[in-house]
């Protein structure tokens, strides 16, 4: 027999049900210029023309219940473990796209079991609305209808053990992404479940804008706050996002420490979304860092509404402007599809990990009744997970756990373990990410929200309490700094290896480093082949089983170790170390000491860039051009901002240069006029090569900066 959805009294609620299938609105919107604040459309999403699929042989996809992992489209004979499943896909398939959807149909067979046979998941525009007639005298209010005829669908039958899509429909009749997120509001404690009925799209939205941007969702607060920032910093960036309402949905701004401390550190970032821990927090995001100290950087600010791959797109890459389009080597995210296909599409040649800290923690929920009835399972899966050193080890130890706690069926754990390559550590080993120890955890926005944010605290209040704290973490820096500075770390031995690197990093990074030299004399070195390119193999006492092969070039002083350890953290294992302690390597070579990790990680030059393909961009826009002297702008306050001397002479010549740059701009207007009165005119050869006006001005200056910032400054 076949069960329909009903659309009499029960319409809105099923509008509602329907609207809280999405976690995420993808709706287009448009962008703020942060510079001339002129608005332009972004591109609209295109509708298919409607064309039906029939039931035909197809490439059959399994599809396991559990962990979310490569975006995939639906396809006839695609193949689901359950209806929930199947369920759940298409779910994940309507959120990405931005539509809302409904179980439409479903079927049991006959018989005294009637088990269910058929789903139909159909777009929530499905059906053309009737109106019921009344009976006379009875006034019904008339109920609002989001029916439109549309036939995108996707059904799955039962076969055996499997469900497969029987029947398809993926083009709409209308315009993707006009739905807004009750379930979302809900979620975050900013509207109860008995409430929703009351609540129409526009509504919604308007309520959560309102907690995050203020009554009216106009974010006056927030844009006075913006403008405020940057007349006291010329350098300070910001951007927003509107919707076709001209209503803010997101916002984005980085200040002068977070654009200044990319510039060094901006290796590794980690995207913090950790207020999705706690309903009661506002969708308040950045983008971090670690700096030279092990503390955490913030190298920029969010204020995210709409949480679908549009607007991740936007906020990349916005956020990529403002850090002067330098990608960076590696990016942290949540485990989250519209994230990580805005990732893909921003940054193709970093590597994109998502958070295993994020994963592990969300573990504790999917794995509750696991873990109260085996209480040491928390703690060996954090233990596989972290303290495996090579993939064999990881995946032997993950073996032993599954089977020792009967857990082969539980669909999490293996859809961890399917995307295994994508968070845990020893898979990535070959990228770097700045991690000294498995258990490296930075501060995140959880942390600061436990501290300083309550449901009461409006934007404004958080605002300002987000400075203090920032102010605070600039004063630990700047502790650590004097630290390092005024202070000698305690050796543990006489080798020239140690008073090396006690030099060289700062006290905080040497003590990780003296941790990895002093466990180097518990390792045992055996060569296995001679040659100008020799080979050892390592082991520990404590771990004989586990053997690391080092590779070893004599001419250079130079050797890898399979441990992957420097490329993953950027300083040197223990293994290499016992090594050069056996061939009788006084001091290490200066490749082993990466600059973000040093004492002089913020003087002098900055990191690697491309300078030639910036030089292109710059030509690009005048926003761009913007932010590109504003870095070296930048670099004249730090070195002014010393002494008191060394800010009269960077005064001196800001004086020196700004005048030359006046009177440039006044000769190239000249110029520009007189080409604008006779383009026609010639000019002699003669005359061209000796007119001062058709000098490039930009030269001069350029070449007078060389001269004030000496060989680490350099035109980006």
């Amino acid at each position: 027999m076949e069960v329909a959805r009903t659309e009499g009294d029960e319409l809105i609620a099923d509008y509602v049900n329907c609207l809280m299938s999405l976690d995420a609105n993808s709706r287009p919107v448009e962008n703020i210029n942060p510079s001339s604040l002129s608005v332009s459309a972004a591109a609209q999403i295109q509708t298919n023309i409607p064309s039906v699929l029939h039931e035909q042989s197809a490439p059959k996809v399994f599809v396991q219940a559990g962990v979310e992992e490569t975006e995939l489209e639906p396809v006839l004979g695609m193949e689901f473990e359950s209806d929930e499943a199947a369920k759940t896909f298409y779910n994940e398939y309507a959120r990405r796209l931005g539509f809302p959807f409904r179980v439409g149909r479903s079927r049991r067979s006959k018989g005294t079991e009637e088990v269910l046979i058929m789903k139909r998941f159909v777009c929530s525009k499905e059906g053309i609305y009737q109106k019921k007639p009344s009976s006379e005298g009875t006034r019904k209010r008339e109920r609002m209808s989001m029916r439109e005829g549309c036939k995108a669908m996707m059904e799955v039958i039962r076969d055996n053990e499997r469900w497969v899509v029987s029947k398809l429909e993926k083009a709409h009749n209308h315009h993707l992404g006009t739905c807004t997120r009750v379930g979302y509001l809900r979620s975050r404690g900013f509207i109860n479940a008995s409430d929703k009925a009351n609540f129409i799209a526009s509504d919604t939205m308007m309520l959560l804008r309102q907690n995050a941007f203020g009554q009216g969702g106009d974010a006056q607060g927030l844009l006075d706050y913006f403008k405020r920032m940057q007349a006291e910093n010329p350098a300070f960036f910001y951007a927003i996002q509107v919707d076709n309402n001209s209503c803010v949905s997101n916002a984005f701004w980085a200040d002068t420490k977070a654009r200044t401390s990319y510039n060094y550190f901006g290796d590794t970032v980690t995207f913090d979304t950790t207020y999705k821990k706690n309903k009661y927090m506002m969708p308040f995001i950045t983008f971090s860092g670690v700096n030279h100290h092990l503390q955490p950087v913030i190298f920029g600010y969010a204020l995210l509404i709409d949480e679908n791959e549009y607007s991740f797109i936007w906020l990349f890459e916005t956020w990529l402007e403002a850090m002067g389009g330098r990608r960076p080597v590696s990016f942290v995210t949540d485990q989250n599809r519209a994230m990580a296909a805005a990732t893909a599409k921003v940054f193709p040649e970093t590597c994109h990990r998502f958070c295993k800290w994020l994963i592990l923690s969300r573990s504790k929920q999917k794995l509750a009744h696991v873990y109260s009835a085996h209480p040491t399972l928390k703690a060996e899966l954090e233990k596989c997970v972290n303290e495996s050193e090579s993939i064999r080890s990881f995946e032997t130890n993950w073996a032993s756990m599954i089977d020792k706690f009967d857990l082969m069926k539980n669909t999490w754990l293996q859809g961890l373990f399917n995307i295994r390559q994508k968070w845990v550590p020893v898979y990535l080993k070959d990228n770097f990410f700045a991690e000294m120890s498995p258990t490296q955890k930075l501060e995140t926005m959880n942390d600061f929200y436990k501290k300083h944010f309550n449901t009461k605290t409006s934007l404004k209040v958080l605002l300002t309490q987000f400075e203090l704290a920032m102010a605070s973490r600039y004063e630990d820096e700047v502790e650590a700094e004097l630290d390092t500075i005024c202070t000698s770390p305690i050796l543990k031995t006489a080798s020239p290896i140690e008073k090396q690197a006690a030099l060289v990093y700062t006290r905080t990074v040497f003590e990780k480093f003296q941790e990895e030299f002093v466990e180097s004399f518990g390792c045992h070195v055996y060569k296995v082949k001679d040659g100008a390119v020799s080979k050892f193999n390592v082991t520990r006492d404590d771990d004989a089983l586990e053997t690391f092969t080092i590779t070893y070039n004599a001419a250079k002083s130079m050797a890898t170790c399979s441990c992957k350890h420097f490329e993953f953290s950027g300083i040197l294992c223990r293994h290499i170390i016992a090594v050069f302690l056996m061939v009788d390597v006084r001091i290490l070579p200066e490749e082993y000491f990466l600059r973000r990790w040093t004492r002089s990680a913020m003087r002098g030059s900055l990191l690697d860039e491309d300078f030639d393909n910036n030089q292109v961009a710059c030509q690009a826009s005048v926003s761009s051009r913007f932010n590109d002297l504003c870095r070296d702008a930048i670099k004249f306050a730090e070195k002014g901002a010393k002494s008191t001397e060394m800010y009269r002479v960077v005064k001196a010549a800001l004086q020196k240069v700004f005048t030359e740059i006046i009177a440039s701009d006044k000769t190239v207007s000249t110029g520009a006029h007189r080409d604008a009165i006779n383009i026609n005119e010639e000019i002699p050869i003669d005359d061209a090569m000796n007119d001062q006006s058709l000098q490039d001005p930009e030269r001069k200056v350029t070449n007078f900066l060389g001269q004030l910032l000496g060989s680490s400054w350099s035109p980006m």
